[in-house]
């Protein structure tokens, strides 16, 4: 189950790369839909969701791109939305939103699994600028991915070919 799980995942990366897939978490509406328009604007699908658990539940579902996570949601703090996040999907760039700047939340998100770090209120460009590189990154890992998958495979059909041209010698 889990392999058949990981490959339609591998599969939902793929399609998405073609356009990115963004999970918003933020308990405040008013920067869910502030965010789902700017990103929306860029072409990006999105997901927005009020809490953790949701957001767990939605990226059981479906592959992201990129989640944006509030640093405070009503049922568990950002910091473990992160860490359970990074379990489950360690593809998924995961970037701290937060109204709450502190070293000790920097540092604690860094340690577990932030690609990025932003605070509110927030620019969009800037904003706009690290989701784009970071996806970028994405791309180019799933590109090396598929470049030594392919490169197994060459190497794997020679070995099997040459014992068989073995096999038919002796």
């Amino acid at each position: 189950m889990r392999t058949v799980l990981w490959l339609r995942r591998e599969e939902e990366v793929r399609e998405l790369g073609r356009r990115a897939s963004i999970l918003v978490v933020d308990d405040d509406m008013a920067i869910r839909k502030t965010l789902s328009r700017i990103l929306e604007k860029e072409g990006y699908l999105v997901e927005a969701v009020d809490c953790g658990g949701k957001a767990i539940e939605v990226s059981n579902e479906r592959f992201f791109n990129v989640a944006l996570i509030d640093i405070r949601l009503p049922d568990m703090e950002g910091i473990e939305l992160l860490d359970r996040l990074k379990r489950t999907e360690p593809k998924m760039v995961k970037i701290i939103v937060t109204g709450y700047p502190s070293l000790k939340n920097a540092v604690e998100a860094v340690n577990k699994g932030a690609d990025g770090y932003i605070l509110k209120p927030f620019d969009a460009g800037e904003l706009l600028a690290m989701i784009e590189e970071h996806l970028k990154r994405q791309r180019e890992s799933l590109k090396y991915s598929d470049k030594k998958v392919a490169e197994y495979i060459e190497t794997r059909v020679r070995e099997v070919e040459l014992e068989k041209w073995k096999r038919r010698v002796r």
